[in-house]
């Protein structure tokens, strides 16, 4: 279906991966993984031509069409949100131009013509366009009052929606995505992880979150040393393999059958367990066929994510009472919300609006005044906070080991020496600890976030889509050390793994009140019963 051939990127001197050869054939989905900076994105432009390779090819089968997730969300604003989506078989919007433009200007020369694009058109069931497309963007969550207003007036989150749906359009023989979650609610993201589950063609994605490549890769291509391999299986699979991999590499002495029966025993828990797709019985008679020589150790670092408490708590929590909170330009946030914290909570907030969760943490952060109701912290409580915008916090010019010395209470606290050792468990060792705070990027200001959190020892965390801008090492890292902390966790996030695996209690805020269970996410996700009661939450009065 598409394949490449010797394929070679450089920027300077700088080599991102050297004489790449892989095949991506049809019916397999594939995960493209590698540490920030590995080309992940560069590779997803170079298959689908938007920047040439330094060396090598890229080889679409003849008579295949490739579709691509736009990322210039205002490349179409002049359109129509259906036509948007129907420009995404490109052929088929050209004959549908063609066809309307003759009709436009229609005389006997030209009604030949108009005959015969038709026959195309019904070939590439063009008459059902408009529908399909309608029928994507439905699922994605844009109504159809929507349909038919110019992108330019669509808020930028539904934008990612209907370029999501551009992609999708039409049953494109290889389907090339970066990041398509971003943006996305959980029951979109669920949608379209049961759309590529069943999806018959070639698709080749990237993506942060752990969840949806498990739910839909068949492999697992990894950029690291250079090189990009192949492997059969899940993000999990490739992730736990390549520990395993590491564990075996560090202990030379051991013999190799017990290492054999080792990997052999992984694989067939693993072969057990695949997700059930239509792909599940090919992805395990792949799995059983693996050799311990297939499986190799990650160059992958991970940062050292340890949340200590200087304290434990006492019973006493967090009590809040009747709080509700609205936006800046009147719309009702969340309304007579009551909650009362126990020690050890571990709570996922949540709601489906992302400025009800992040007004809740700025009101008992104490950022922000509620509409009315009131809060108390436990007098043994202390808390630390990671906001979903941690901008105001990096206004200064010094360098990171100054920066962390600003929240240290003592002499041996400021010592350069003490302040590198929490730098240096986030990956910033040697003069990375000495970088300007002005030159950092996204992903580096939040393990900087991490390594104050992390000194500041407090028994109650609160997390605001602490997972953004992260790498799927710092993600996977910070994630087992929430599993692990003893002491109480606030925190919201679209990261679906991150959620099921550390929240034992659900509250949603609603502009009716709160939904509070002591539930996994996925158990609160599928209850008949939250699912009725969430609408009714949400519901507009006619």
């Amino acid at each position: 279906m598409l394949s490449v051939s010797n394929l070679s990127v450089q920027f300077g001197k700088r080599v991102l991966f050297d004489d790449v050869n892989v095949s991506f054939t049809q019916g397999n989905c594939y995960g493209v993984i590698g540490a920030n900076g590995a080309g992940k994105s560069t590779f997803l432009k170079v298959l689908s031509g938007q920047i040439d390779a330094t060396s090598g090819h890229v080889h679409l089968e003849p008579g295949k069409r490739m579709s691509i997730l736009e990322q210039n969300h205002n490349a179409y604003d002049e359109s129509t949100v259906l036509e948007t989506v129907v420009m995404g078989n490109k052929d088929l919007y050209s004959i549908k131009k063609e066809i309307d433009a003759l009709y436009a200007d229609y005389s006997d020369e030209n009604a030949e013509r108009i005959g015969e694009l038709q026959v195309t058109f019904e070939e590439m069931n063009g008459w059902n366009a408009d529908s399909d497309a309608a029928a994507l963007l439905s699922n994605l969550g844009i109504t159809e009052d929507l349909h038919y207003t110019l992108m330019s007036d669509m808020d930028s989150k539904l934008k990612v929606r209907v370029l999501l749906a551009q992609a999708l359009f039409g049953s494109p023989d290889v389907l090339i995505m970066d990041e398509p979650t971003n943006d996305l609610d959980y029951d979109t993201i669920s949608w379209l992880e049961r759309f590529l589950g069943d999806y018959d063609n070639t698709v080749i994605v990237v993506s942060h979150d752990r969840h949806f490549l498990d739910s839909v890769c068949t492999h697992i291509g990894d950029i690291d040393f250079g090189k990009l391999n192949l492997y059969s299986g899940n993000y999990t699979f490739w992730y736990e393999s390549s520990q395993l991999a590491a564990r075996q590499r560090a202990q030379q002495n051991k013999k190799a059958e017990e290492k054999a029966k080792e990997l052999q025993e992984f694989i067939m828990r693993f072969s057990a367990n695949v997700a059930k797709s239509k792909q599940a019985t090919s992805r395990k008679k792949m799995l059983s066929k693996l050799k311990i020589d297939d499986i190799k150790p990650s160059s992958r670092r991970y940062p050292a994510i340890i949340f200590e408490r200087e304290r434990q708590a006492g019973d006493q929590i967090l009590e809040v009472d009747a709080l509700s909170a609205s936006s800046d330009d009147g719309d009702l946030l969340f309304e007579k919300v009551n909650i009362n914290l126990a020690k050890g909570d571990k709570v996922a907030i949540i709601s489906k609006d992302s400025r009800a969760t992040t007004a809740f943490y700025e009101i008992i952060n104490g950022n922000r005044k509620a509409d009315s109701g009131s809060f108390k912290w436990g007098v043994t409580t202390s808390q630390s906070y990671l906001p979903a915008d941690n901008s105001s916090f990096f206004n200064q010019s010094g360098n990171l080991v100054d920066w962390l010395r600003q929240w240290a209470t003592t002499e041996e606290e400021r010592e350069e020496v003490y302040l590198r050792g929490f730098l240096g468990k986030m990956l910033f060792s040697g003069e990375e600890a000495l970088k300007k705070c002005t030159v950092l990027s996204g992903g580096e200001k939040v393990r900087c976030m991490l390594s104050r959190m992390m000194m500041l020892r407090a028994n109650v965390l609160m997390l605001d889509e602490p997972t953004n801008h992260l790498d799927l090492e710092s993600i996977t890292a910070f994630n087992n050390s929430l599993k692990n902390f003893k002491g109480t966790v606030l925190f919201t996030t679209h990261d679906h793994e991150f959620a099921q695996t550390v929240a034992d209690r659900i509250i949603e805020l609603t502009p009716k009140g709160n939904i509070d269970r002591h539930l996994t996410f996925d158990e609160y996700m599928s209850e008949k019963s939250i699912k009725e009661l969430r609408g009714k939450m949400y519901a507009v009065p006619a």
